[in-house]
């Protein structure tokens, strides 16, 4: 089925020892498609993972770190955290948070504390929550060896894209597109009358609508998709996008050639190291 929407997944803490986050995780065949959810003035501690990460508020605001820098950041401002950056999300003192959180699917969503080498086996979300519970991270046993965290040298990773998501719209269509090694982030804002032709994905593609009405069909299915609902487009489907009311927003992210490159030529010793499952939701 190509059509979801977050409240009908069930949540769970993503890495209970270094992070009060909690999100429904959408699993795609090159990518996970999350909604995190952190309560005001709890977050997590500086880690990293080996896979990239793309941060989009919704609500609230983030006090967010990635490498040294250290900014609050409101719905609107797309974060981009490369492959082993060293990085933390909180929510302020003043409100929840919630964001979209997608990562490439070379490792789990679990993270790694900033000082920890990366293990010979990832561990799965179940895993973690039944060894860990939120806060335990002086029982945390860390893998031997050096952290592989990158801390210096990567450069502005914070991208100021609208003012607040419910702004006045723009006069035409507007794209803002930032593509980073894995997975890239697009912020659409289309008006009536503008359709996107039919076409087949060259890419897996997840598409969040933030507000207005969105017709979209997916490998032959179709959907008047509103505010919340998400379409799923996998690599080579056929797909069309058509605005059904004066204007929409919406948010796709999608793969990248070197991400699909690396998956679909994973060794069966890789596949297990990062606990990929090649079966999508």
């Amino acid at each position: 089925m190509p059509f979801y929407r977050f409240e009908d997944f069930e949540s769970h803490y993503l890495t209970p020892h270094l992070s009060t986050g909690k999100a429904p995780v959408i699993e795609g065949k090159y990518m996970y498609f999350c909604l995190l959810h952190k309560n005001a003035g709890t977050g997590s501690e500086l880690h990293y993972h080996p896979n990239e990460l793309l941060i989009f508020p919704l609500r609230g605001r983030i006090n967010a770190m990635v490498g040294k820098d250290r900014r609050v950041v409101s719905p609107g401002t797309f974060v981009h955290a490369p492959a082993y950056a060293r990085h933390s999300i909180k929510a302020t003192e003043d409100g929840h948070c919630r964001y979209l959180y997608i990562k490439d699917k070379t490792w789990t969503v679990v993270g790694l504390a900033e000082d920890e080498a990366v293990p010979e086996r990832a561990m799965t979300v179940e895993e973690v929550n039944k060894k860990y519970r939120v806060g335990d991270r002086d029982k945390h046993r860390k893998a031997p060896g050096e952290s592989q965290a990158i801390i210096e040298g990567l450069n502005i990773c914070f991208y100021p894209i609208v003012e607040t998501l419910d702004a006045p719209r723009c006069s035409a269509r507007r794209v803002n597109w930032i593509e980073g090694e894995r997975l890239a982030f697009g912020f659409f804002e289309v008006p009536a009358g503008y359709d996107e032709p039919q076409a087949r994905s060259r890419h897996e593609m997840f598409v969040y609508v933030l507000s207005g009405k969105l017709r979209a069909n997916s490998d032959g299915e179709t959907k008047l998709a509103a505010s919340g609902d998400i379409v799923h487009i996998p690599r080579g489907a056929g797909y069309r996008l058509q605005v059904a009311a004066p204007c929409v927003r919406y948010v796709l992210v999608c793969s990248t050639p070197y991400l699909e490159d690396r998956i679909d030529n994973m060794t069966p010793a890789e596949a297990e190291q990062a606990r990929l499952h090649m079966t999508p939701n």
